[in-house]
């Protein structure tokens, strides 16, 4: 391969929502070979279209050579290093798209306590659809949040026959959770990697969140939570049954399988994608494409300028 390549620009690649959500890699070494990256593993080499993989997990005992992640980064592959059975983050690449639309308007809105709150009102409203809650403060919100997540539980519990406690882990002992806590965390995970992916790959911030706050992924996990009671909760469940059925099960593998499955028949990418233009543009504004490769100036009377403009030419300033 030459080096003097030239890097796929943006108006060639997949779109997001169009790209299959997480492959996760454990122990192997990830290479480049032409336009695909390469996996191998003792059990063999696959080759992985790179354009078409919106984020890689890469987990312990996994090498990615400079080629492989140089491949990634043009093709809009987001990389996220991850911990065992995928339920830590550790570090991401970089985003798809060249526009700073979206990040400058997370900041409007999150910087302003009236537009934060009506983002958080609209975020409880697509988890769930038909309450009033144009007059609810945030601590009202928590309030109805945590009945309708307690429901949930107690209604999957009921589903697949797994006794359901209560939501405890130790984040530093993963074995320590019941099959049910543990399915769910490495589900959760495998959740925030594929949030984090569109979340970053549409150059938004992370860190900026509207419910969650003084974390470096508080949008992540803002996100995330539109889609749990609706995928991770009864993957988690299922895989608890499964474990009540098998003993020697592998509970992180078997639940990333089937959350796997579940995200992409339920259009996981698409509708993540979707949803956090519209929270953050409005869903007129947010049907458009964004800008890719544009750099233009600030101006104070709102609008903004186009850069690699000498304005010493067109303007006549006062020395």
């Amino acid at each position: 391969m030459s080096l003097a390549q030239r890097p796929t620009s943006v108006r060639e690649l997949f779109r997001l929502s169009d790209r299959i959500s997480f492959l996760y890699v454990e122990r192997g070494v990830v290479n480049r070979e032409a336009n695909a990256i390469t996996v191998a593993t003792p059990k063999g080499v696959v080759h992985v279209p790179s354009a078409a993989i919106g984020c890689l997990l890469i987990g312990p005992g996994t090498s990615v050579t400079h080629q492989a992640m140089s491949l990634m980064a043009q093709s809009g592959m987001t990389s996220v290093w991850v911990g065992e059975a995928a339920v830590r983050y550790y570090a991401h690449g970089a985003p798809l798209t060249r526009s700073s639309r979206l990040v400058e308007a997370q900041a409007h809105l999150v910087s302003r306590p009236k537009d934060r709150l009506r983002v958080a009102r609209e975020m409880y409203l697509r988890r769930f659809p038909g309450e009033a809650v144009g007059g609810l403060s945030m601590e009202q919100l928590r309030g109805r949040e945590g009945a309708r997540v307690r429901a949930a539980y107690k209604s999957e519990s009921e589903r697949t026959g797994v006794p359901w406690r209560r939501r405890q882990y130790n984040p530093e002992d993963f074995a320590t959770g019941d099959a049910v806590n543990q399915a769910l965390s490495a589900a959760n995970h495998c959740l925030y990697g594929i949030v984090h992916t569109v979340i970053v790959s549409l150059a938004c911030s992370p860190a900026l969140g509207f419910v969650h706050n003084g974390t470096e992924r508080a949008f992540v996990f803002d996100i995330a939570d539109l889609y749990k009671t609706e995928m991770t909760v009864p993957v988690a469940f299922e895989v608890a049954a499964m474990a009540n059925e098998d003993t020697e099960l592998d509970i992180p593998a078997a639940t990333r399988r089937l959350f796997r499955d579940r995200q992409h028949s339920g259009g996981l990418l698409g509708r993540c994608t979707r949803d956090v233009k519209e929270l953050l543009l409005g869903p007129d504004e947010a049907a458009s494409e964004p800008m890719g490769d544009v750099v233009m100036l600030w101006d104070e009377r709102g609008a903004s300028v186009a850069g690699g403009v000498n304005y010493d030419e067109v303007y006549e300033v006062p020395w």
